[in-house]
């Protein structure tokens, strides 16, 4: 299993946060197809590892990944099938960015070969990590906390109408997770001031559905933020503390919820 693709901080309780979007590398051959625009990697989840950073004080593992999701979108199946049928997406090899700009220069994208490498190379190894730590978990624990980390910029005409809420929760239509253990997250989110829904838009991506298996312990929960919470949405995208503390405590108080509601049960 190559290291190189991730980051990866083992922790000491029964939760892996996994940031499949984190990433923001490029490889240079796969840069100098790309067009211009697309090298900032602007759908990247920014700052979500320096916003996430009570996870190590939690006792929280944290799998992280390096490489933009332009060059693999980790949170897509294998196959390429759509998550969303019927409503605008990007798919496993991104060919355009979430506002419809195209990332390749023209007859530049990858060929079946450049994309069992790339699946190979970036994909797989996040994937067997994942496995392999939440296997760790389970045996060590009997049940486990996967946290999906996503955020994506609060206004996207071409993915969905209007102003995303600022927190999304997914649990694949309740399919991920056990209710008991998304109620206690809800429950958190009376006295705050962001908006909220629960599997509306955002119902969790490949990974919470491949691994969210309630029945066998293992509990997936998505969080998609609006980007807006926590630092500025145009370029170069920088983190804003000031936003940033306000909503920390918030999601670090879900997450909490969570994993107590995780082990009384």
């Amino acid at each position: 299993m190559s290291e190189s693709v991730f980051h990866f901080q083992q922790g000491t309780v029964p939760l892996l946060i996994s940031i499949p979007h984190l990433g923001t590398e490029i490889p240079a051959a796969i840069a100098a197809q790309l067009q211009p625009h697309a090298l900032e990697v602007a759908d990247t989840d920014w700052h979500l590892d320096r916003l996430y950073d009570f996870a190590q004080r939690m006792g929280a593992s944290v799998l992280g990944a390096k490489y933009s999701r332009y060059v693999v979108d980790l949170n897509r199946p294998s196959t390429g099938e759509s998550l969303y049928p019927g409503q605008t997406t990007t798919g496993l090899y991104p060919m355009e960015t979430f506002r419809g700009e195209p990332l390749y220069r023209n007859d530049s994208e990858p060929d079946t070969a450049e994309q069992a490498t790339r699946l190979q190379t970036y994909w797989q190894p996040y994937h067997a990590k994942l496995e392999a730590e939440i296997a760790r978990l389970k045996s060590e624990f009997g049940s486990v906390l996967l946290w999906e980390a996503h955020s994506i910029a609060s206004v996207l005409p071409r993915l969905f109408e209007g102003k995303l809420p600022d927190l999304n929760l997914g649990t694949n239509s309740g399919a991920s997770c056990d209710a008991r253990v998304l109620d206690a997250v809800i429950a958190t989110l009376g006295e705050q001031p962001y908006t909220w829904v629960a599997n509306g838009r955002f119902k969790g991506g490949y990974i919470t559905r491949r691994f969210g298996r309630p029945e066998q312990g293992v509990h997936a929960i998505q969080l998609e933020m609006c980007q807006s919470t926590y630092m500025n949405e145009s370029s170069p995208f920088a983190y804003r503390p000031d936003l940033a503390d306000g909503v920390r405590p918030v999601v670090e108080r879900m997450m909490q919820a969570a994993l107590d509601a995780l082990r009384a049960g």
